[in-house]
């Protein structure tokens, strides 16, 4: 396996880990982080979501896809943009960008990868 499908595997088990709390407990996360706990359905909705995320980015990485690779990072790279903007708007709070912070760095050692 390519160095860069590596970086692509283990954002696959972020990924994959990030979705399942959401889908299934997403108030431990919430809370976690300081974001008020919800019943609404749309954060297990983002939880599926990523669950097939995390399905495409493994299997990207086991067929080593370099163009996918080479796609994610500028779109991962814009995660982080977006949720800046949306602290900046209140329409988020600021633990927010921490995530988007993660996105950066799996983006980051995507490309130096590459």
């Amino acid at each position: 396996m390519s160095k860069a499908a590596r970086t692509i595997q283990v954002w696959s088990f972020y990924v994959l880990g990030l979705g399942l709390i959401l889908l299934f407990v997403p108030n431990v996360l919430l809370g976690l982080f300081g974001f008020p706990a919800t019943d609404e359905v749309w954060i297990r909705i983002v939880g599926l979501l990523l669950l097939v995320l995390a399905y495409y980015y493994y299997n990207a990485a086991r067929l080593e896809m370099m163009a996918l690779f080479a796609w994610s990072v500028p779109a991962r790279v814009c995660i982080i943009v977006v949720f800046i903007v949306f602290v900046l708007l209140r329409l988020a709070l600021p633990q927010l960008i921490l995530f988007g912070v993660v996105d950066l760095a799996g983006a980051l050692w995507t490309r130096s990868a590459l």
